[in-house]
């Protein structure tokens, strides 16, 4: 099989960081390459030099596309020659049709009036190679995140796709979209269009790859070819440097009285007041115990821990919430936290940090009035706060004045963790705290959550991975269609019997 791709020791620096290190990468025509490495190796970063997003000028080393040199200025240069990438966080807009998204600045028109039978017609072509049966009129926040990562690819494919790029897809998905997403590239595949995987989930790589790249350190570690059979622990290895013989960390809790307790909890969705969207939840949570939450996608979870989180999700809230058997007062962010509750969003691009501030900025901004005298910040203490959490939490930054977007995934999530520990919570809610990040910043959250239990505080913790729930918390409840609908102790969990409560009507 020729070489599609070939880059060739491509270097790229960023003020006081070298983000890649003469890496190497090639790419067969017709395969599924798949590109593993922990959170700020530069897989990311790699893939915007070869999709003119760092245009060429702006790093070192060559770029040969098709046989012959490439040097895109920017991204439309190289989706010209049919390389599209889908990133991480979607790219489309809410409001408007799957067809005006699909055709959003690639218009089929005439004399500057769009044609919308043909748009129509393409777009129902291109919803059915993906797989999807929606009119091309419903408008994309209507469907799910699973249907809306296959929209992207429809939109890549009428770009006349031959090189596709997939970075961390089925971050946001279940199991079953992620296999029917997983399932399409093999499709894809077949039909002659090559695929570049970047994921942190091993299993769905040795899936779908035929070749796998490591990355670690801004350098290619190894490239391995799955027909020899590659083990997860190799990968892993390769990734981190070490063996890890264990995905989580020991512990031995031995939670105390109750801390908190919610009962009778309700919320209706904040624009359908007719939808009740959490109904009669009641659960409790001990001193120095995880719990978690497990459940599909619409199940309720987040919808529950911002409604309980100063209501920020709902309207017509109802219910009681308890700290050691008193009530506390949770019906506005500002005083759940002077209650002693905080919650750790599954979004932390949008809703968890402030991107564009620095790393001092996001660590004290939910509690300035710890940093502050007479509501004028001291920005010595502030500096002092922020470095005090970037050594507890092992945040890897040359300097806490970084901006926070330039900062890992992994290392982004340790900033949200220091924003809400800065608040001194008795229970900390977390939603998805591992989400897009890799195993090694994985061991390293679950070490905090471990820490954090055997402070005496209670964590509640929200994910779609069963092994992790599994893994880390000492008791699972499970959520379907709003409501509670079972709680097993984690000595009796298994994948199967959780996923039989999720989807049991």
């Amino acid at each position: 099989m020729r070489a599609l791709l070939e880059m060739q020791s491509i270097s790229k620096s960023f003020p006081g960081v070298k983000a890649l290190d003469h890496v190497d990468l090639t790419v067969r025509e017709g395969e599924i390459h798949a590109i593993c490495g922990e959170n700020g190796a530069g897989k990311s970063t790699l893939m915007k030099v070869l999709s003119g997003v760092y245009p060429a000028g702006t790093y070192e080393g060559e770029i040969l596309y098709d046989g012959e040199p490439a040097r895109f200025r920017d991204i439309r240069d190289s989706e010209e020659k049919g390389i599209i990438i889908i990133h991480q966080e979607l790219a489309l807009v809410p409001q408007l049709s799957i067809a005006e998204n699909i055709f959003l600045g690639n218009e089929r028109s005439s004399r500057g009036v769009v044609n919308w039978h043909e748009t129509n017609r393409r777009t129902e072509e291109l919803l059915a190679k993906v797989g999807l049966k929606e009119a091309p009129t419903t408008r994309v926040d209507n469907i799910g995140v699973g249907k809306q990562q296959l929209v992207e690819i429809a939109k890549a494919l009428s770009k006349q796709v031959k090189l596709l790029i997939l970075d961390e897809p089925t971050s946001a998905l279940q199991e079953n979209d992620s296999r029917k997403l997983l399932d399409l590239m093999l499709e894809l595949k077949s039909q002659g269009v090559t695929c570049i995987l970047i994921s942190h989930k091993l299993g769905e790589v040795r899936y779908v790859a035929d070749t796998i790249t490591v990355i670690r350190d801004g350098s290619t570690v190894s490239t391995l070819d799955s027909a020899n059979g590659v083990s997860e622990d190799r990968i892993v290895r390769d990734m981190v440097g070490r063996d890890m013989t264990q995905r989580f960390p020991e512990h031995d809790r031995k939670p105390g009285n109750v801390l908190l307790e919610v009962d009778g909890w309700n919320a209706w969705h904040p624009e359908h007041a007719e939808r009740r969207v959490i109904r009669d939840v009641s659960f409790n949570v001990r001193a120095g115990e995880v719990v978690g939450i497990a459940g599909l996608v619409g199940s309720g979870r987040t919808e529950l821990a911002m409604s309980i989180f100063g209501r920020s999700y709902g309207r017509n809230v109802s219910g009681s919430v308890r700290l050691r058997g008193k009530p506390i007062d949770v019906s506005s962010v500002d005083k759940a936290i002077e209650a002693g509750i905080s919650y750790v969003t599954e979004d932390r691009k949008t809703l968890g940090l402030v991107l564009d501030e620095t790393i001092r900025f996001n660590t004290t901004l939910a509690n300035l009035k710890a940093v502050s005298a007479g509501g004028v910040l001291n920005r010595n203490e502030e500096t002092r706060t922020a470095e005090n959490y970037r050594d507890a939490l092992a945040i890897r930054t040359p300097s806490v004045f970084q901006k926070t977007v330039n900062l890992s995934g992994g290392n982004q999530q340790k900033v949200v963790l220091a924003k809400w520990l800065y608040t001194a919570p008795e229970v900390l809610i977390l939603d998805e705290p591992t989400r897009g990040i890799d195993v090694g910043a994985k061991y390293e959250i679950y070490s905090i959550i471990n820490d954090l239990a055997e402070q005496g505080k209670g964590v509640v913790m929200i994910s779609s991975e069963m092994p992790e729930l599994i893994g880390m918390c000492d008791r699972i409840y499970v959520m379907n269609r709003g409501s509670l609908v079972g709680e097993l102790p984690a000595a009796d969990a298994t994948q199967e019997r959780i996923m039989s409560l999720m989807v049991n009507e």
